[in-house]
């Protein structure tokens, strides 16, 4: 049975706990007069997938890109494992929401391309390469383009491309939105497993409130922009049993509302 949400504690407040792998400090992020986030402080810590929620402009995908070093903020300091962040680097990977694949690579070298740019030799990069092409469920297509591959398998291959990297923390921008619902549920119960065999840390952007109760061990709510963090909320929701009757769960339902509650006045 589940249990019900609960708002988490502020960051570090009296618990003992390890060092969080990614910290966020006072993170102000401005387009010339437009405030997009304000003054946001929130600790990630390792091993956990956190879904960041809230209306459209709240800045969920700016401060994913923060994180990623693909932004700078305007104030404030990102640290991943304990180190000031200025720039990409190795131990993060992004998930980009348009599949970003290189249109003349096969499906192996897309996954192998962010190795290659680490100079990672041929037969390494291309040996893991294929390994993470199976673990995404793609063997038997190594050799096709994307061109030749649904919305669904060019988003596997960015995936394969993120694991590929062996990168400590994997940021993903509403992966899942371009495909169908379909699709999207079976991407949501592979994500689950993949995440039983990878001890990876996701930060996950998503617009779906089924998806973010169905998938994370916590929500953070921000509000509208500027965006603040509205609430932060811990989930305990055992995952191993039928996708499905999970779905149906009246816990798992009861959540959704809560959030749903939260956020509705936003958009009213």
């Amino acid at each position: 049975m589940m249990t019900a949400l609960k708002t988490a504690p502020a960051p570090g407040a009296g618990r003992d706990k390890a060092a969080p792998i990614v910290e966020v400090r006072g993170i102000h992020k401005t387009y010339g007069e437009v405030v997009a986030l304000e003054n946001i402080d929130l600790d990630f810590e390792a091993g956990r997938l956190t879904s960041l929620l809230g209306p459209s402009g709240c800045g969920k995908t700016t401060l994913l890109k923060i994180v990623a070093g693909l932004l700078e903020p305007s104030a404030g300091q990102i640290r991943v494992k304990g180190r000031p962040v200025d720039g990409p680097g190795p131990e993060r990977a992004f998930v980009f929401q348009d599949f970003a694949l290189l249109p003349w690579a096969t499906v192996l070298r897309n996954a192998a391309f962010g190795l290659e740019m680490q100079g990672v030799g041929r037969a390494e990069r291309e040996e893991k390469a294929r390994h993470y092409v199976a673990e995404v469920g793609l063997s038997g297509f190594e050799d096709k383009y994307p061109h030749e591959l649904s919305g669904g398998m060019r988003q596997r291959v960015g995936l394969a491309r993120a694991l590929a990297v062996d990168a400590d923390v994997l940021l993903m921008d509403e992966p899942f939105s371009a495909v169908d619902e379909q699709t999207r549920r079976k991407f949501q119960e592979d994500l689950i497993r993949l995440r039983e065999v990878e001890n990876k840390t996701f930060l996950f952007v998503t617009h779906s409130i089924e998806e973010a109760v169905y998938l994370s061990d916590r929500i953070i709510l921000l509000s509208p922009r500027p965006g603040r963090v509205s609430q932060v909320i811990d989930l305990d929701i055992p995952r191993s049993g039928d996708p499905e009757a999970i779905r149906r769960d009246p816990v798992y339902l009861d959540m959704v509302d809560g959030i749903w509650h939260r956020l509705k006045h936003y958009v009213e």
